[in-house]
């Protein structure tokens, strides 16, 4: 999925840091991933790749994580003092240097976090420039998702015609589709079905997605 880029993408975002690839792109990685578990998170890991495991301390990548975990944005100057406001919250972290793969981003980082509730929930993305991100990973899906388009990730029951039934709610109310791409695990039951759509989805269509008796899970991902 190829995204444009403007001036301001290339020169970078307003944010907090010396660098909009390890403080930007950091704090919004963070930030995705604590909207992707959807609940407040207890303990959280930091899994760093490559260039942000080399030098995330002096980058402010450490605080610029933690800063987007606690629901901050690039620009916020609460990022400077994250540590201590997510101490204060009780939320605890950890940052390990690690070893992802040699076919990823330099600037990767998988978030592993527990929320309060026990439940557990993980997202790997990378910091790709100029503050821009892209999702390769989420609860173990196999993504491909940089946030030129709002998107909603769907785990359905596989059974016929159940994704038929959500296109054909999404054309009810006259939502276009994008792109639409399927991935079912092996051995499993339901299907992921990754939609990308012109326009963000109204609160009212998620809340009829997720009373589908087929449809287990709903997961709502803004364009960046």
């Amino acid at each position: 999925m190829a995204k444009d880029y403007s001036v301001f993408d290339i020169v970078g975002p307003n944010m907090i840091g010396p660098s909009s690839s390890h403080t930007a792109g950091a704090a919004r990685l963070g930030k995705t991933a604590s909207k992707i578990a959807g609940k407040p998170i207890k303990e959280v890991k930091f899994l760093l790749h490559g260039s942000f495991a080399e030098t995330y301390k002096g980058h402010g990548t450490d605080k610029a994580l933690v800063g987007g975990i606690l629901g901050f944005n690039p620009d916020d100057s609460r990022i400077r003092n994250s540590f201590n406001i997510a101490d204060e919250s009780g939320l605890t972290f950890e940052f390990i240097k690690a070893n992802l793969g040699e076919n990823e981003h330099p600037n990767t980082v998988k978030i592993e976090m527990i929320l309060e509730d026990g439940s557990k929930s993980t997202v790997k993305g990378a910091s790709i420039g100029g503050g821009n991100i892209i999702l390769t990973e989420m609860d173990g899906l196999q993504l491909n998702f940089n946030g030129s388009k709002p998107a909603v990730v769907l785990e359905i029951k596989d059974i016929p015609g159940a994704v038929s039934f959500v296109t054909g709610l999404l054309a009810h109310n006259n939502k276009s589709i994008a792109t639409m791409s399927n991935s079912k695990p092996a051995g499993s039951e339901y299907t992921f079905v990754t939609i990308e759509t012109d326009e963000k989805l109204e609160k009212d269509i998620i809340d009829q997605l997720k009373k589908f008796e087929v449809v287990a899970k709903v997961v709502v991902l803004d364009k960046f």
